[in-house]
């Protein structure tokens, strides 16, 4: 019984529920990224480069001519799928770009709301015109916006 109490505690603890949370919500992103880069951004790539799906650009390495991917892979050639690289190349610098901004809006340190009284060397608000610790006059600089 005990094995259970404390697996429970450990379930119920607030990082794993936040780690639970977060996985649904990265793999909800996921697909979101995914639909983006196949319905949005390939198309209009694929075009630029002759193709309407990047995805069927691949090498034969097993001989033959194929026009699809797909017709490769059915024909059980060996196939070098340089397309699906490239795409995932794609959905990879996409997730690490939207991770990284949230990360950086996370993690961004506050303005300072204190700084140093040149007396002393205590802190006092930005704002104070007297240091409360020496009482010497200080010119009170700029409140943080």
């Amino acid at each position: 019984m005990g094995l259970m109490k404390e697996f429970k505690e450990f379930a119920l603890k607030g990082n794993m529920i936040d780690l639970a949370i977060a996985v649904v919500i990265g793999a909800a992103f996921a697909k979101i990224i995914t639909s983006f880069v196949d319905n949005i951004l390939m198309p209009p790539l694929g075009l630029l480069v002759g193709k309407h799906d990047l995805s069927d650009y691949f090498i034969t390495l097993s001989g033959g001519q194929y026009d699809t991917l797909a017709q490769a892979k059915a024909a059980g050639a060996a196939t070098l799928n340089y397309g699906l690289f490239i795409n995932a190349i794609i959905y990879f610098l996409i997730i690490a770009l939207a991770i990284f901004l949230v990360v950086r809006q996370l993690t961004r340190k506050p303005a300072p709301n204190t700084r140093d009284c040149p007396e002393c060397l205590s802190p006092i608000p930005i704002g104070a015109r007297r240091c409360k610790f020496c009482s010497a006059v200080v010119t009170p600089s700029a409140s943080p916006a």
